[in-house]
């Protein structure tokens, strides 16, 4: 099934990417004036995603076995599926959003109430971060690098633990 997504996704960028270019033979001289220069590259400190979407289940291997077999979404290891797609500015890029649910009570969302968080992917986690404690925003945590990322967490307005990644 996870192939058939591929095969499908892979169908589209290509169709995508061809109309893309006939466009772009027809319009050779404005694309030279709209694109940005090489060196100039944008590290303002903002989200530039969403980079997960995570939500509790009161039966989780029910949810997962339900979504799997009615969506075709199939779980990875970690318990969660990854959907993957191309930064537009930059094609050799790969951007993945992860989906998951979570067993209901796990503590993973807190000190949130919600039944929901979501990951924003970002750029320049550290002037965010800045940017966001000079705004007063709550900070849960301290800025923790892995393999696969920079992460922190904060609170909105209204109380939804929101999780922050900037990918490596």
């Amino acid at each position: 099934m996870n192939k058939t997504i591929l095969t499908l996704s892979v169908a589209i960028l290509l169709v995508s990417c061809n109309s893309k270019t006939e466009k772009t033979n027809d319009m050779t001289e404005k694309k030279d004036q709209t694109e940005k220069p090489a060196s100039k590259v944008d590290s303002t400190p903002k989200v530039t995603g969403v980079g997960g979407i995570f939500f509790y289940s009161e039966n989780l291997e029910e949810t997962q076995k339900w979504y799997e077999e009615n969506l075709g979404i199939e779980m990875n290891d970690w318990g969660s599926s990854s959907f993957d797609s191309r930064d537009m500015d930059n094609p050799e890029q790969i951007n993945s959003l992860q989906w998951k649910p979570f067993k209901k009570g796990d503590e993973y969302f807190s000190p949130s109430k919600k039944e929901f968080m979501i990951n924003y992917q970002v750029q320049n986690i550290e002037g965010l971060v800045k940017k966001l404690k000079e705004n007063g925003v709550t900070i849960l945590d301290s800025l923790e690098t892995y393999d696969y990322g920079k992460f922190i967490h904060i609170l909105d307005k209204e109380g939804n633990k929101i999780e922050l990644w900037e990918p490596i």
